[in-house]
Formats: C-alpha cells, structure tokens, sequence
C-alpha cells in the first residue's frame, strides 16, 4: 500500500501540472489575441483547480496507474477558445495552439534544471522529488509531442490548418469532428489487427517513442545532465 501511495504521489502531481498548464497556456494565448472566451470563463489560469476535470485529470489515470498500465494518460477541461474572434484567425490560431505543447516543453526543461538541486535536499525527500523530476520531465515531454500529431482536434492539427494553403487546410479540418476516432485507428486498433497476422504496425507509437527519446536526450544535453 505504501508503495502504491508513493507510487501515486510521483505520477499524479508532475500530470496534473503538465495537462492543466497546457490548457491554461491556450487560454492565456487566444486572450493576448483578442478572444475573451476563456478570460471569461475564469480559464485564464495556471491555477489546477480551474481546470482539473475530475474524471480525466485524477480519476483515470490513478486507475491506469493502480492497474499498472505501461502508460498514463489523463487530460484537462478543454479551455474554450473562439477563433473567429481572434484579430487574425488563421494566423492567430496557429499560436494558441503552439501555446499548449510549448509550455509543456518549458516545465520539462525546468524539471531538468531542477535536478541538479536534489542534492541540495534533506536525504528523506531526495529521492521523491527526483522522481517527480524524471516523470515531469518524461510526461511533459510526451504530451507536447503527441499533441503535435497533425491531426485535428491536437494542437498539430490546428498549426497544419493555420499554415497549409486553404485548398490542403479545408479537407484537414474536416477531419476534426473524427480525430479522436483517427487517433484510436491508429494508436489501438490497427496494431491489434496487425499482430493478429504477425505484422508490427504500431508505426505511431515507435514514432513518438523515438521522438519522445530524442527529445529528452537533448534537453539532459542542454540542461548539463549529461
């Protein structure tokens, strides 16, 4: 029990901070762009608690955790964001939707330059807060890159639509309303169709792990933890 409690304790917190961040990240963006929406709503916030959706930000991923999944996920509230009210849509669009995985990309560099003060901590305490480091880092990381998937409604999908000419942008977010079905297909079903035949066709996965690998190779680099 302990060690499930403690298990909980490094997991939970650094995905709390890095999916509500994210969201708040968009929020803070589309309000410096001109839309109010999220300002509004009170979303404008890197507080947790304004965007913690109970089921997805606490519930399901102490249960993949519990289950010892090989992976945890979870999300946040949605911030709402209306692109029709940004000063430049289209443009506009493209930067509150970077918003999200940049800052995901700055807490996992703060996390790395964070180790370096674990020595510095009462013995007791060191090595919790190196793994809520190293999960902070490894859950930061991941979620900026998934979210760069060029498949709407994922931050990458809105960047292609900003970016693409219209006559590529049009049929790309059409898509949006089927992403999360898209997403599935390719991350779930086609891999347990493919092994049942003896094929490997887990391409997206093997692609973001090894993203995901490069990624957190060069911010240890950059941040003197190797």
């Amino acid at each position: 029990m302990n060690t499930t409690l403690y298990d909980v304790s490094v997991w939970v917190l650094p995905l709390v901070i890095a999916i509500t961040f994210h969201e708040a990240a968009h929020g803070f963006v589309a309000h410096h762009f001109g839309d109010n929406t999220a300002w509004e709503l009170g979303r404008v916030s890197f507080n947790p608690l304004k965007h913690i959706d109970p089921f997805g930000t606490l519930i399901l991923p102490a249960m993949l955790l519990l289950s010892h999944s090989p992976f945890l996920f979870g999300y946040a509230k949605p911030v709402p964001v209306n692109f029709r009210a940004l000063r430049s849509p289209r443009i506009d669009m493209v930067w509150v939707a970077l918003a999200g995985p940049a800052t995901n990309i700055a807490l996992a560099l703060f996390a790395a330059v964070a180790f370096h003060a674990v020595t510095f901590v009462p013995e007791g305490a060191a090595q919790w807060l190196a793994d809520n480091l190293k999960n902070a880092l490894v859950i930061n990381v991941v979620l900026a890159i998934f979210n760069m998937l060029p498949i709407p409604p994922l931050d990458g999908g809105r960047v292609a639509v900003g970016l693409l000419p219209k006559v590529l942008a049009a049929p790309v977010a059409r898509l949006e309303p089927f992403g999360m079905l898209i997403l599935i297909g390719f991350l779930i079903i086609l891999p347990l169709a493919g092994s049942q035949f003896g094929l490997n066709l887990d391409v997206i996965s093997a692609i973001l792990r090894t993203l995901t690998g490069n990624v957190i190779q060069l911010i240890l680099v950059v941040t003197g933890n190797i």
